[in-house]
């Protein structure tokens, strides 16, 4: 017979954990998460709060204070008679999963043609949020810049070339919006901070396809991007050359651009002609 425990949050058995009780209890409570949901991928249809505490072994008021959890983040669906199912926040994150890994398995041999090209860092980047996220590199010492932001490092998106290519296909009021939020805050002398300076530099990259930094990130970098999409169109990521401000040479936006397009063909782009 199960004992029980009055809590804050009412009577729960003493083998339900609490997030707060410490780090293993913590551990131990995401390992029954995963339990409840391995067993609801493994079912075709929805899953009796029954047959789930019989699949992973938990106590049926344990599987359903988690599951409840998951059914508030989206993760798990409450369907018909108190049957459960996987839930929609898993087929959005499964979404952005699979374009990134699409994305980088098509750009890291063309990244790296681009690469030895040049001589300078090559950087692959997608955004999130306000920010854009760098998610791949291809460099060497030779390149002549140390590269400050490593692979999972986070910029603004007004002060990075990928990040203007990203707020070029917002509409203004989304262009506002973000200047809003976020401030427009400057890292340099030559960071964009007025709205109507950033709308008039997205205006020219809509009108080039490319956009540039020019030392608004970082005094003595400068860089330049070109879109990626995937094959339903959307902007996914950018391809971005960085390199000493002194160094970094127009004659390499042709195959910046060329090379984008080609990882955007591989991912089945398709452009519309008039």
């Amino acid at each position: 017979m199960s004992q029980f425990l009055q809590t804050a949050s009412g009577i729960r058995p003493l083998d339900t954990p609490t997030l707060d009780s410490s780090p293993q209890i913590a551990i131990q409570v995401l390992e029954r998460m995963m339990r409840l949901l391995d067993a609801l991928a493994q079912r075709p249809d929805p899953v009796s709060l029954k047959d789930l505490s019989r699949i992973t072994g938990l106590h049926p008021s344990t599987a359903h204070r988690i599951l409840n959890d998951l059914v508030v983040g989206r993760f798990v669906d409450r369907v018909d008679s108190g049957m459960y199912a996987l839930g929609m926040r898993l087929l959005e994150l499964g979404h952005l999963v699979k374009d990134r890994l699409n994305v980088r398995d098509a750009a890291l041999a063309p990244m790296r043609a681009l690469h030895r090209l040049t001589g300078q860092t090559v950087n692959l980047s997608v955004r999130q949020g306000d920010e854009i996220v760098y998610i791949d590199r291809a460099y060497s010492e030779r390149s002549g810049m140390q590269v400050v932001r490593a692979i999972g490092g986070r910029a603004p998106l007004h002060l990075t070339s990928v990040g203007k290519l990203f707020l070029s296909a917002d509409d203004p009021r989304q262009v506002r919006a973000y200047a809003m939020r976020t401030g427009l805050a400057g890292h340099t002398r030559n960071s964009l901070t007025d709205v109507d300076k950033l709308e008039r530099e997205l205006a020219i990259v809509r009108v080039h396809g490319y956009a540039r930094d020019n030392e608004e990130l970082e005094l003595g970098v400068r860089c330049i991007a070109a879109s990626i999409r995937d094959d339903t169109g959307k902007l996914i990521a950018g391809l971005s050359i960085s390199a000493p401000a002194d160094r970094l040479q127009d004659d390499w936006i042709d195959s910046l651009v060329q090379t984008a397009t080609g990882i955007s063909d591989a991912l089945g782009y398709e452009p519309i002609h008039d």
